[in-house]
């Protein structure tokens, strides 16, 4: 490995941005012997990673209030903000999901769903480990809830998490009344 090399494999730990635009300029120049490969190779798996890692997120936010809403009473300011929530959510997740459309498959596989719903269930947890929700673990648990309390396994599909509105259903069958 030259001294430049190693220089640069230094410089991606101290100063990213500056690693980022010394290899840019490298590449530019076609001074491929000098690029820091094995760091830029990484950066590039995890430039991917990371519109994977976002859908995730954005699924278990959707996840999480889809869940809320089915299973836990509250006022009617606090189920909008869930709607809220999901609609913003699902509107990130189209963004990716039309841009980047290889992402759409990953993010349906069976995997990437349950992660979604583990970081739901974390969610639920503390959302009733706040102070103005204690009532409510108190009432649905008779203590804080745990991961033991909530499905294993994710109890929506792709679909749901995708298209689901079950705020829909109930508001059709409240105007009939």
């Amino acid at each position: 490995m030259s001294q430049k090399t190693q220089s640069l494999k230094e410089l991606y730990e101290k100063d990213f941005y500056l690693w980022v635009q010394e290899n840019l300029r490298l590449l530019k120049n076609k001074k491929y012997d000098l690029v820091d490969w094995e760091n830029l190779l990484e950066e590039i798996r995890y430039m991917g990673e990371w519109y994977v890692d976002r859908v995730v997120g954005l699924m278990a936010d959707i996840l999480e209030h889809l869940y809320k809403w089915e299973n836990f009473e509250c006022s009617e300011d606090v189920k909008h903000s869930w709607i809220s929530s999901i609609n913003n959510a699902r509107n990130e997740l189209e963004v990716i999901l039309i841009r980047h459309p290889t992402v759409k498959a990953k993010a349906q596989e069976k995997e990437n769903i349950q992660t979604a719903w583990e970081l739901a269930v974390y969610s639920l947890i503390n959302w009733f480990k706040e102070p103005k929700n204690h009532q409510k673990a108190k009432k649905y648990f008779g203590r804080f809830p745990t991961e033991e309390d909530f499905p294993k396994e994710c109890p929506y599909t792709f679909e749901q998490v995708m298209e689901y509105e079950p705020w829909v259903h109930s508001l059709k069958s409240s105007d009939k009344g």
